[in-house]
């Protein structure tokens, strides 16, 4: 495998992680609204990544360089949004209560937006550490090269 392909690897991984961090953060900042004039309430998103079969390695890795070329974002990901009771708070007082005086939010549990967060970000960062392990490796490369 050439650094070029290690490289688009480790970046396409970091695009997907991106993905799933923006995704969360939409889901924490909407975690409080109510619904809207429409009467549609947020539906929480979740990032999907899938494979397309178990094949091997340079099968992968030559569609994973293709698929990194197409705009959009990270092919092999989907935002699908999840089918969730809404979370439903008596508060009778607040402008959009409904006659039982309970307001309707999303059904939004913070903690495990939290923990899906954290791990967004250690896959991040995995994928950093890949990309510099391949630049650090190319660069010694190129230093045995001029050693000769």
């Amino acid at each position: 495998m050439d650094y070029a392909t290690a490289f688009a690897i480790s970046a396409h991984g970091m695009q997907v992680e991106k993905l799933r961090l923006d995704v969360i953060a939409l889901n924490l900042a909407n975690a409080n609204s109510v619904a809207g004039p429409e009467g549609d309430l947020y539906q929480p998103l979740r990032v999907v990544s899938h494979s397309r079969g178990v094949r091997s390695f340079a099968l992968q890795i030559g569609d994973a360089l293709q698929r990194i070329s197409l705009p959009g974002g990270p092919a092999g990901s989907e935002v699908s949004s999840l089918d969730v009771e809404p979370r439903r708070v008596h508060e009778p007082s607040h402008p959009a209560a409904d006659a039982d005086g309970y307001v309707s939010y999303p059904g939004i549990n913070p903690v495990s937006e939290m923990l899906h967060l954290i791990e967004a970000t250690r896959a991040y960062e995995a994928n950093v550490r890949a990309l510099n392990a391949a630049k650090t490796m190319a660069m010694r490369a190129i230093e045995i090269g001029r050693a000769r």
